[in-house]
C-alpha cells in the first residue's frame, strides 16, 4: 500500500469536511469538483490505461463481476427486506446502492493508492463494462419501477450513454489510442489522471453527511454490510472461479469492496426514494471504507499473497 497516498486521502477528505463548515467556498464547490472529474480527470485516466490492456479470458471475469454481484444483491435485499420488512422505497435504495459502488471516482484512485499504478487498468475494465453500464440501464429502470415512473426505453439509455466523457474515452482507448503514446500526451494525461484523488477527495469531505436517520437505521446497517462486507466476499471465489492472477485478482475484489456510488445514491433521491437513506449510505460508507478497503487488501494478502 502507498502510504503516502493513503495520507493524501485522509488529509484531503479531512481538508474537505473542515471547508464544507465554513464560507471560503460556494455551496456548488463539490458539484463543481465533481464535473470537473467527470469531463478531465476520469477520461485522461482512461485514456491513459486502457490502451494498456493485454486482452485475456480473466478480463472477461472483471467485466461480468459487477454483473453477478448485482443478481446476488437482489436476492439479498429481497431477503433482508422480507426478514426486517423494509419499505417499498427502502428496498429500492438498497437495490441501488448495494448493487452500484463508487467504482471510478473513488475506486481508481483507491485502487492505485491501495494496489499500484498498474491495478487501475483492471478497476476501468471493472468500472466501464460494469457499473456504468449498470447504472444506466438497471439504474434507471430501478428508480422508474419503484418512483412510478415509466421505465426508459431503449433510446434514452443509449442516449444517456453516449453523453458520458469517458464512454468517448473509452472507444478511443480501445481503438486509435496506443499504449505508448508520445510523452508530452502521455505526461499530460498522467498529470490529469492524478489529479482525481485530491480533487475528489475534497469534494467528498465537502459534501459528506453523516446525520444517522433513526428510523431507517435498519436499512442502514444492512446496506452497508451487504457493500462493504458481503460483495467482495463474494467477488473473492469469482475472481478465482475466473482463474484471475494476483493484481487482477486484488482489483476486482476491491472494487466490489468500494463504497455506494454517488451518482446512483443522487438518481435515487432525484426520484424522491428515501433521500436521507441515500445520504446516510454514501456518507458512512466513504468513512467505513476507509477502515475496510485497507482491511480487504491486508486480507487479499494473507489468502492470495
Amino acid at each position: 500500500m502507498a502510504l503516502d497516498a493513503f495520507a493524501l486521502i485522509l488529509a484531503m477528505l479531512a481538508l474537505g469536511m473542515a471547508m464544507g463548515r465554513t464560507t471560503l467556498l460556494p455551496d456548488n464547490a463539490s458539484e463543481v469538483l465533481n464535473l470537473v472529474v467527470l469531463y478531465v480527470c476520469l477520461p485522461a485516466a482512461v485514456l491513459l490505461y486502457v490502451p494498456r490492456l493485454h486482452l485475456q479470458w480473466s478480463l472477461l471475469g472483471m467485466a461480468l463481476t459487477p454483473w453477478l454481484l448485482m443478481g446476488a444483491t437482489w436476492l439479498l435485499v429481497g431477503l433482508a427486506a422480507r426478514l426486517w420488512k423494509f419499505g417499498r422505497e427502502q428496498y429500492a435504495v438498497l437495490l441501488l446502492c448495494v448493487g452500484l459502488g463508487n467504482t471510478s471516482f473513488l475506486g481508481y484512485p483507491m485502487v492505485r493508492a491501495l494496489l499500484g499504478e498498474s491495478a487501475v487498468q483492471y478497476a476501468v475494465v471493472y468500472d466501464q463494462f460494469g457499473t456504468f453500464v449498470m447504472l444506466s440501464t438497471l439504474g434507471l429502470y430501478v428508480c422508474a419501477r419503484y418512483s412510478g415512473d415509466a421505465p426508459p426505453g431503449p433510446r434514452q439509455v443509449a442516449l444517456r450513454i453516449a453523453r458520458f466523457p469517458p464512454a468517448w474515452a473509452l472507444l478511443l482507448g480501445l481503438t486509435l489510442m496506443p499504449a505508448e503514446p508520445p510523452h508530452w500526451i502521455g505526461a499530460g494525461l498522467q498529470r490529469l489522471a492524478d489529479a482525481m484523488l485530491p480533487l475528489v477527495m475534497l469534494a467528498v469531505g465537502l459534501s459528506i453527511r453523516l446525520r444517522l436517520p433513526r428510523e431507517e437505521l435498519g436499512p442502514l446497517l444492512a446496506g452497508l454490510s451487504l457493500k462493504l462486507l458481503v460483495m467482495p466476499a463474494i467477488a473473492l471465489p469469482l475472481s478465482l472461479l475466473f482463474g484471475m492472477p494476483p493484481l487482477m485478482l486484488r482489483a476486482n475484489v476491491l472494487e466490489s469492496a468500494m463504497p455506494t456510488m454517488v451518482s446512483a445514491a443522487a438518481l435515487a433521491m432525484a426520484h424522491g426514494l428515501a433521500p436521507r437513506l441515500c445520504a446516510a449510505l454514501v456518507g458512512y460508507g466513504i468513512v467505513v471504507c476507509l477502515a475496510t478497503l485497507p482491511a480487504w487488501v491486508w486480507l487479499l494478502g494473507r489468502f492470495h499473497g
